[in-house]
């Protein structure tokens, strides 16, 4: 009877160290596991360095997984094989949204690179002159922001009532240079250099590119829907580790970092920071 009551007592240690090895403590494991879908760029160098040391502290693991292209990690998002991705602005994000079907949403606003316009022939805005040739992003979220940014320079106007964040070539209402605007793979314009005048870059463009926002000759002002965000899986907003990666971009420590690594008022803050 005594060896019937040990055996049964044997089983049951088993049956609870399986469950709490196989079931338990990988469950355990993954709510403690942030899996990031970086993208080239300053914004995944500045969460690796800047705020996964925080999460760290708090007993999360990030694992991060490179993607080439900045769509191809919001589709890791969205089916789920990635949690976070913070390499795109709202308005970038809300076009996927809507072309893929897709449900990504904002944790919070993070630190950005403004977009500008970079010398290529020519080394100064004073120097435009009619029929000079200009790159600018062909997606269409930062197509319209290179277009924003030529109306600050006073290259061109849009048409009234035109939405900002939705500008295109056919929102152009005055072109006094007649400048020749070529629209192009982001990833082509640095190397394109010489074709063009002058070019418009986005931050992480011109970032993998070692091309310098010191050079830039005139940045945008950022709208609120160009500011980059963190962005995860809408199911996945509420849970502690968003809640936690959301905490840490806005602590102290995070921001003594931004501090202590913007010298050269590379990144800018949205409103809270």
């Amino acid at each position: 009877m005594k060896k019937k009551y040990l055996f049964g007592g044997i089983i049951v240690i088993f049956v609870l160290l399986f469950v709490f090895t196989f079931v338990i403590k990988p469950k355990q494991d993954n709510d403690k596991t942030i899996r990031l879908a970086s993208s080239p760029g300053p914004y995944s160098e500045l969460f690796l360095k800047g705020v996964k040391p925080i999460l760290e502290k708090e007993g999360y693991k990030v694992k991060n997984q490179s993607f080439s292209d900045l769509s191809l990690a919001d589709v890791a998002i969205n089916n789920g094989e990635a949690d976070l991705n913070v390499d795109q602005h709202t308005a970038y994000m809300n076009n996927f949204n809507n072309e893929k079907h897709a449900h990504l949403a904002a944790l919070t606003k993070i630190p950005t690179v403004p977009t500008g316009i970079y010398p290529a022939r020519k080394h100064s805005l004073k120097e435009v002159a009619d029929g000079d040739k200009v790159a600018i992003p062909n997606d269409p979220s930062n197509m319209a922001r290179a277009y924003n940014v030529l109306v600050k320079a006073g290259w061109i106007t849009l048409k009234p009532g035109v939405d900002p964040i939705k500008a295109t070539s056919k929102d152009i209402a005055t072109n006094k240079d007649n400048l020749k605007i070529t629209e192009m793979q982001d990833v082509q314009i640095p190397r394109s250099r010489s074709d063009f005048d002058y070019v418009i870059l986005p931050g992480s463009t011109a970032y993998p590119a070692k091309i310098s926002t010191k050079t830039m000759l005139l940045p945008e002002d950022i709208k609120p829907d160009y500011y980059l965000v963190a962005a995860v899986d809408k199911k996945s907003e509420n849970k502690k580790w968003a809640k936690a990666v959301k905490k840490a971009y806005h602590s102290k420590e995070f921001k003594q970092y931004l501090k202590d690594h913007n010298k050269q008022s590379f990144w800018k803050t949205p409103k809270g920071y």
